[in-house]
């Protein structure tokens, strides 16, 4: 399994907008040029996120996106499924079905018909790991320890760069 680059762009442009003020907004273009992600890429992204109810956004000139949500009630996990979407991980295809020893076979044997492929098992319990962890990170913890991990001058010349632009 491969994650897509859109949770990544879209989990390093989120935290931008955790300290945004209810009501105030940033636009997409600030946050694609700010990160160095392609402005086009980025909006597609966004809408999805929009689609999952994880942002809001406000029209016009001055309009951009800001969270639908707390931080804390956004999870890793609702960022990657509003991009990349629920399906299963592991796509069970029950090839054991195909056997050369049963693929005549008008009934198949008790332990192929019936009860769930070890593999399967151990493929499903594994995303459950996967996905626990995920709702177990959300943005509140990130932006946490960014606060804690990043020099105070980086996040104010932050600050600063993202008012010049959105005036």
């Amino acid at each position: 399994m491969q994650i897509s680059k859109g949770v990544e762009y879209a989990l390093h442009c989120l935290i931008y907008l955790v300290d945004m003020p209810k009501g105030q907004s940033r636009g997409i273009k600030a946050l694609a040029e700010f990160q160095g992600v392609p402005e086009s890429y980025l909006s597609k992204i966004f809408t999805k996120l929009k689609k999952a109810g994880l942002l809001r956004s406000s029209p016009g000139v001055k309009g951009g996106y800001e969270l639908a949500k707390r931080p804390e009630d956004i999870s890793f996990l609702n960022v990657f499924e509003a991009v990349e979407g629920t399906q299963s991980f592991f796509q069970c295809m029950n090839i054991r079905e195909n056997c050369i020893l049963y693929r005549d076979q008008q009934e198949l044997p008790k332990h192929i018909a019936c009860g769930t492929c070890l593999i399967h098992s151990v493929m499903l319990t594994a995303e459950q790991h996967y996905k626990h962890y995920l709702t177990r990170t959300n943005l509140q913890w990130l932006h946490d320890h960014l606060q804690k991990t990043i020099p105070a001058d980086y996040r104010h010349r932050t600050q600063i760069w993202f008012r010049s632009i959105e005036k």
